[in-house]
């Protein structure tokens, strides 16, 4: 590609970016800092839609990025991006009061906030699903067929998990059942209190009747919200963010498809084992990948470590493909590492 039709697409996506709308070759012509005529930059526009690089959205309109288009800008148009001082401040003074004793979830939901309202777009996180050692056990009764169990980590951390308890189930059985985990099993993660129980099942039942037995097993074997298969936690901080710029006619299916992929948490797997294969920032623009497939997003991620620089899970944001990715980079980039550093 020639420095003058480098310039033209560089100067045509960022003006796309910055307005949502077809770029005309007059707008172009004003805009760029050589002096071209319109006619010039039309004959290089349509030797950039030869090259897959911009479309017409329909006739005699102005020419936008393809996402082939936008993965050539964000790979090797854009200038290098770099956070800017003020945000690198906001995000050092949200993570400074954060008080890493507090557990990893408020730090991530801290996060999470912090992304979506630097970028206007969702902040993400996603994390596997930890096995904490448990300091108490707690079951609360939501209805005749449902109970709430709270799990106290001993590194403060508390976790909520919704089951299903026999309709039958005496209320005095939950309390029975907690007091007997508490005093049997404190200090155990799930997982080991799984596998003693799958051992000792017979001794259990000669110490509780067999409903409390059903309700321990099923606390410990039924995890709210989760998908088969796919063990994953998942925090989404400002979704009406995606709202914000839009044409309701043109996006509104987007945006339903969107939700639904948060709502149903698919391809988290595959998101946070891509975004982890190494250091650095991960862009997956459209179709790139199969999360946000289907609504069109792309979604900027980032891993973060831990103390042993192991890393824990990945952090960034969802938003229109249109985003403005050299201000969003650098910002997905510094918060991920900020993360690692407050746990390390």
């Amino acid at each position: 590609m020639s420095e003058r039709a480098r310039e033209i697409f560089r100067q045509l996506v960022e003006t796309y970016i910055a307005t949502g709308a077809p770029v005309g070759s007059r707008t172009l012509s004003r805009a760029l800092p050589v002096n071209l005529s319109p006619a010039s930059v039309r004959n290089v526009m349509a030797d950039l839609e030869d090259l897959g690089l911009i479309y017409a959205p329909h006739t005699s309109a102005g020419r936008m990025p393809t996402q082939q288009g936008l993965r050539f800008f964000v790979d090797a148009v854009m200038e290098e991006a770099v956070i800017a001082p003020e945000e690198q401040a906001k995000i050092d003074a949200h993570l400074a009061g954060i008080d890493p004793a507090a557990g990893l979830d408020k730090a991530l939901e801290e996060a999470s906030g912090i992304l979506s309202g630097l970028s206007h777009c969702a902040g993400l996180v996603v994390t596997p699903r930890r096995d904490p050692h448990l300091k108490h056990i707690e079951f609360v009764r939501l209805s005749h067929t449902r109970a709430l169990v709270i799990l106290v980590g001993v590194d403060g951390t508390v976790e909520n998990r919704a089951i299903t308890i026999p309709r039958d189930l005496p209320g005095a059985t939950l309390e029975q059942a907690a007091n007997f985990l508490n005093a049997r099993f404190r200090g155990l993660t799930i997982g080991e209190i799984s596998r003693r129980l799958g051992r000792e099942l017979e001794g259990l039942r000669k110490e509780l009747d067999a409903l409390s037995a059903q309700v321990v097993a099923s606390g410990l074997a039924v995890w709210a919200g989760g998908d088969d298969g796919e063990d994953k936690r998942l925090i989404v901080r400002g979704q009406a963010n995606l709202l914000g710029g839009t044409e309701p006619a043109a996006d509104l299916e987007r945006l339903r498809q969107l939700f639904e992929d948060i709502e149903e948490k698919r391809g988290f797997s595959e998101l946070l084992s891509l975004a982890s294969e190494g250091e650095g920032v991960r862009i997956f623009i459209g179709r790139e990948n199969r999360l946000f497939s289907l609504s069109g997003s792309s979604v900027i991620v980032a891993p973060f470590g831990d103390t042993g620089h192991d890393v824990v899970g990945v952090l960034g944001i969802i938003g229109p493909t249109r985003m403005h990715y050299g201000r969003v980079i650098p910002v997905v980039d510094y918060t991920a590492r900020a993360i690692s550093r407050l746990f390390s």
